[in-house]
């Protein structure tokens, strides 16, 4: 399969995916967090001559683990699904172990070393696309966690001080007014 046609093929499985009312995080899921964050990852990934291929397609897989199970352990859950739907679209095994690797070092919440531009990439796109999403994380704050809105409010700060704390020099440069702006009003 042509690299135009699966990469659509992997967007509309994860669209379907956060479609379904077994979502664990809805359609939103995908409106305001996997299409900010594939820009970005595709972004960066021409920027800094990265395989834009295995970009694209971590980009989209990176959290379906937590839209099809949930938050805990989702990287692994994720590389797994990743790696059997790839397989069904006969991908190459060689580039499957790289999307594999992307998703399974993509959260900022763990301090897995990053091996390759791609990985470090899907990793920065995830932290950066927060920046774009700010009440998202207010409302996983609010509404998920219980928080009262001092809580959420502090939270939220801290969250975006801990993404923007990973993030490598390159995708700093491009997310600060972002960063910067959101300092000043959750301060």
């Amino acid at each position: 399969m042509e690299k135009k046609n699966i990469v659509e093929e992997i967007r509309k499985f994860v669209e379907e995916e956060c479609r379904k009312p077994t979502s664990k995080y809805g359609y939103e899921s995908y409106e305001f967090h996997f299409t900010l964050m594939y820009k970005y990852a595709k972004q960066l990934a021409e920027k800094l001559n990265a395989d834009v291929e295995v970009v694209e397609l971590a980009a989209w897989l990176h959290d379906i683990g937590s839209i099809i199970f949930g938050r805990e352990n989702h990287q692994i859950t994720g590389a797994k699904i990743a790696e059997e739907k790839l397989r069904e679209l006969n991908y190459s095994e060689e580039k499957i172990a790289k999307v594999k690797k992307c998703i399974l070092n993509h959260r900022g919440s763990t301090s897995n070393k990053k091996e390759s531009v791609e990985e470090q990439i899907i990793a920065d796109a995830d932290a950066m696309s927060q920046f774009d999403n700010i009440e998202g994380i207010f409302k996983a704050a609010l509404v998920y966690e219980g928080q009262n809105q001092r809580e959420a409010r502090k939270t939220t700060c801290q969250k975006l001080i801990n993404h923007w704390n990973k993030l490598s020099d390159e995708s700093k440069k491009l997310i600060k007014p972002k960063y910067d702006a959101a300092m000043l009003l959750l301060k």
